[in-house]
């Protein structure tokens, strides 16, 4: 049994006309979401063996968020370019060659793919994961590189304001 979460990064800044896309730091909005959905994932006793993400500011900036709260080393983050450059088939080689050690991963990315990808994977059917939704999907697979279309199950999905009224 294999467990992903696929994370899309919080609410983030605009800018100005001078920022590129792939600078784009978290608004404020964000900068409290990432803590409420880490610590979310924290009282559940979330612990990823293994982190992915984009290298794009708003989606490492929340990947480092949750990964302090989570107790991950920051400096264990895997960078991965495809993530912001790709879509949902290079998410999936993505974890197609994600090392069998590591039973549960998180991925922290941007839409449409991250839709697109938890649709691919588990059939979710989700119109739009918000910003820092957080999907789980259990797969009923021994190696990462079985995965495949529609072979895992959403377990569930969670976003921010779910929880307006606490958060």
């Amino acid at each position: 049994m294999k467990t992903i979460y696929l994370v899309r990064h919080a609410k983030s800044d605009w800018g100005s006309a001078h920022t590129s896309d792939f600078n784009r730091t978290l608004n404020e909005r964000g900068m409290k979401a990432a803590p409420f959905m880490a610590s979310l994932l924290k009282a559940q006793q979330v612990l990823p063996d293994l982190v992915i993400s984009s290298p794009a500011i708003r989606a490492i900036t929340t990947a480092e968020i949750f990964c302090d709260i989570l107790g991950y080393p920051k400096e264990h983050i895997e960078k991965r370019m495809e993530i912001y450059e790709g879509g949902a088939g290079r998410l999936l080689a993505i974890v197609q060659h994600i090392t069998d050690i590591s039973t549960t991963a998180m991925i922290f990315g941007h839409n449409p793919t991250m839709t697109a990808f938890s649709n691919l994977l588990a059939g979710s059917g989700i119109d739009c994961l918000t910003t820092c939704g957080v999907v789980r999907i259990d797969l009923d697979i021994k190696t990462w590189s079985e995965a495949d279309a529609e072979t895992g199950k959403l377990a569930w999905y969670d976003f921010p304001k779910k929880h307006q009224e606490q958060g």
